[in-house]
C-alpha cells in the first residue's frame, strides 16, 4: 500500500478495535492499546504451547510447509515463556550494551567504505549499495559467515520473509520453505563445524552451549539475520525517499548533525518499516467494551499507532528534532527487538556517512513501493551523488 497513514487516521477516530473479515484478524489501531497489548500476556506470539490448531479453530498447516516453521518456530520470536525466556537469556549475552556499542567503530568503517563506494562512482541504488550490505555484513560478521558465502544471506532472508505478508502466494509460501531449508542445512553443516574448531563469533559460541538444541541454534541465527538487518534496510529507504519529500527537514539535518539521534527516531516513526505485528488471543480479553475471544488473532497497527496524535503532536509532520518520540516501531513486551541498540547504531552510522560524504543527493525518480503490506520498503532508490 503506497500510502496507509489515511485509513489509520479514520480507524482511530471511529473504529480504533475492529474486525476485518478478509484476513480474519482484530485490527487495533490506537497506540495506547497497541502498547498495551504487546505486554498483556493473555496474547502470545503462538499459541501452541496451550493449544492445538484444532481448538483454536485453524486448520493444520499444509505439510510442505513443516520446514518453514520447524525453523521459525525455534526461534525465540515464534515461542512464549519458559522457552522464549532461556533463548533470550541465552542469545542476550552477545547484545549487551558494551558488546553492541564495541561494534561502533566496525559499523562506522563498514558504512564509510560503502557510502564512499557510492559517492566515487556517483550514485546509484541507495538500497542495494549501501542499504543492504550494511546490516548484513555486520549480522554475517557475528555470526562468523565466511566472505565467499554472504551474498546468500540476503536472498534466503528476503525469501523468508515472504511468509510474513497478509495471505502470501502460494508461489511465496514454497519460495520461503525452499529458502528455510537451505539455510538450515548451511547452518547445521557450519555449526557442526565449529563444534569442532571454534572462532570468535555467534555460531562457534551457541554451538557450544549443551542446553541449546540444533534447531534452536539455527532457529536464533535465521531470526537474527532476519531481524537484524530487514528493518535496517527499510528505515534507511524509507527514510531517505522521507527526506526528499521534506526538503527543509533534510536541510535542518545537513546543518546540525547533533540531530540525527533523533531524525532515526522520526524516521522510524513517521514511515514505519514493520506496518502491522500479530498476536494471538489466549484468554478472552476486552478492548474499547469490545470483548475478543480466545482464538482470535489481533493485528496491532504499528503505522497507526506512530501516527496517534493522542501521543504525538502534529503526528503527520516530520520533525528530525522531536525530542518525545515513544514510537514502537521495535515493539515492546518480552519480544521488544533484542538488537534495536545495534540497529540504532547502524542508522546513525549510514546516515551519517552519507551526510559527511556526499556533498549532493539528489533523487533521479520517484521511487516505488514493494507490493506486500506488512513490511514496508522499497523497491529502489536511484540517487545521484556528488563528492
Amino acid at each position: 500500500m503506497a500510502y496507509p497513514y489515511r485509513v489509520y487516521d479514520e480507524l482511530r477516530r471511529e473504529a480504533p478495535v475492529s474486525y476485518f473479515e478478509p484476513t480474519g484478524q482484530w485490527l487495533i489501531a490506537r497506540h495506547a492499546d497497541v502498547n498495551a497489548l504487546l505486554r498483556d500476556r493473555r496474547l502470545g506470539r503462538s499459541y501452541l504451547h496451550v493449544a492445538t490448531h484444532e481448538e483454536f479453530g485453524r486448520p493444520p498447516e499444509p505439510e510442505f510447509q513443516e520446514p518453514f516453521w520447524r525453523v521459525i518456530r525455534a526461534g525465540m520470536l515464534d515461542v512464549e515463556p519458559p522457552v522464549h525466556t532461556r533463548l533470550r537469556r541465552l542469545v542476550s549475552r552477545a547484545f549487551t550494551p558494551r558488546m553492541v556499542e564495541s561494534l561502533r567503530p566496525r559499523v562506522r568503517a563498514i558504512a564509510g567504505s560503502l557510502v564512499d563506494a557510492f559517492v566515487e562512482k556517483g550514485g546509484g541504488d541507495l538500497i542495494a549499495e549501501v542499504a543492504e550490505p550494511l546490516p548484513v555484513t555486520v549480522i554475517a560478521e557475528m555470526l562468523g559467515i565466511p566472505d565467499q558465502d554472504r551474498h546468500l544471506l540476503r536472498p534466503w532472508s528476503a525469501d523468508i520473509c515472504g511468509m510474513y505478508e497478509l495471505n502470501p502466494s502460494p508461489e511465496a509460501q514454497h519460495t520461503a520453505v525452499r529458502a528455510a531449508s537451505e539455510f538450515s542445512g548451511y547452518l547445521k553443516t557450519l555449526a557442526a563445524q565449529r563444534r569442532r574448531s571454534p572462532g570468535d563469533d555467534l555460531v562457534s559460541a551457541l554451538a557450544q552451549i549443551d542446553e541449546l538444541t540444533e534447531d534452536e541454534l539455527v532457529g536464533t541465527c535465521v531470526l537474527l539475520l532476519n531481524a537484524g538487518h530487514e528493518a535496517t534496510v527499510n528505515v534507511t529507504g524509507n527514510g531517505w525517499w522521507s527526506l526528499f519529500r521534506n526538503p527543509g527537514e533534510l536541510d535542518r539535518l545537513r546543518a546540525d548533525r547533533s540531530l540525527l539521534p533523533t531524525a532515526v527516531e522520526e524516521l522510524m516513526r513517521w514511515d514505519t518499516p514493520l506496518q502491522m505485528f500479530e498476536r494471538w488471543v489466549l484468554e478472552d480479553i476486552e478492548v474499547h467494551g469490545v470483548r475478543i475471544p480466545r482464538g482470535s488473532e489481533v493485528a496491532l497497527l504499528f503505522g497507526s499507532a506512530n501516527r496517534d496524535p493522542a501521543v504525538f503532536a502534529d503526528p503527520d509532520r516530520l520533525d528530525v528534532g522531536r525530542a518525545d518520540n515513544p514510537h514502537i516501531s521495535f515493539g515492546a513486551g518480552i519480544h521488544f527487538c533484542l538488537g534495536a541498540p545495534l540497529a540504532r547504531i547502524e542508522l546513525m552510522e549510514s546516515f551519517g556517512a552519507l551526510l559527511d560524504r556526499a556533498a549532493t543527493l539528489e533523487l533521479r525518480h520517484e521511487p516505488s513501493w514493494k507490493p506486500g503490506y506488512v513490511i514496508r520498503g522499497l523497491h529502489a532508490l536511484e540517487l545521484t551523488a556528488t563528492a
